[in-house]
């Protein structure tokens, strides 16, 4: 009896052993450093924080409406944009743009989310929806994630204004000009006072002669 008690113990002294020595080998293993920055980068999404690029308006000043037409192409097996075209799971968007939100197409069972977002459909309000149409309007519909090239953006603005809407371009805002310091800088002449001027060359201006200089006498 006391041959098979010490053999369990036995047993369960290795087994304990072997146990501890995994842990250890293990913790060395997988105990990596928290990585300084989580998740993944998506491509064509600019991190928030980044540098700012082109502007809006800048972009659709030199918007291609055919690519524009292009990149629309991922959305036809929801949406028709020729005018008088049904709607499909997605309402018709033929000229859309400076339409109110969520209300431009007669018919179609907007969510809530869009049809009480308020305001229209410019521009701006047009490149955020396609940037992420669900931060857009919380609780919306469209299951679409969104775009993250701006210039692919604002190619799809300018096809969806030319279909029907023909809103004129938002004005590009010239670059801020430099401080008037830094441009119209001009040397100043310095003055330099009589007094210092004489001073410097060893000589003082004569005292008027009606100033009496004479000291005063003890009486």
């Amino acid at each position: 009896m006391d041959g098979r008690t010490n053999t369990i113990f036995g047993w369960t002294l290795f087994g304990g052993v072997v146990a501890l020595g995994l842990s250890s080998i293990s913790g060395h293993i997988f105990d990596a450093e928290r990585p300084e920055n989580l998740g993944y980068v998506i491509e064509g999404v600019e991190e928030e924080g980044g540098a700012e690029g082109p502007s809006l308006a800048m972009l659709l000043s030199t918007a291609d409406v055919a690519k524009g037409e292009a990149v629309f192409a991922k959305c036809v097996a929801c949406h028709t944009i020729e005018q008088g075209g049904p709607n499909g799971i997605g309402p018709n968007l033929y000229a859309i743009m400076g339409k109110p939100i969520g209300k431009h197409a007669a018919g179609f069972a907007y969510s809530s989310a869009l049809s009480s977002h308020g305001g229209d459909w410019d521009f701006a309000n047009m490149d955020a929806w396609l940037t992420s149409p669900r931060n857009f309007a919380n609780g919306t519909k469209m299951s679409f994630a969104g775009l993250g090239n701006p210039e692919d953006r604002a190619n799809v603005i300018a096809y969806l204004n030319s279909m029907g809407s023909n809103l004129p371009l938002p004005e590009v805002e010239a670059a801020p000009a430099e401080e008037a310091g830094e441009i119209d800088a001009v040397d100043e002449p310095t003055t330099v006072s009589t007094e210092a001027s004489d001073a410097s060359a060893g000589t003082y201006p004569e005292v008027a002669a009606d100033t009496d200089t004479t000291a005063p006498v003890g009486e």
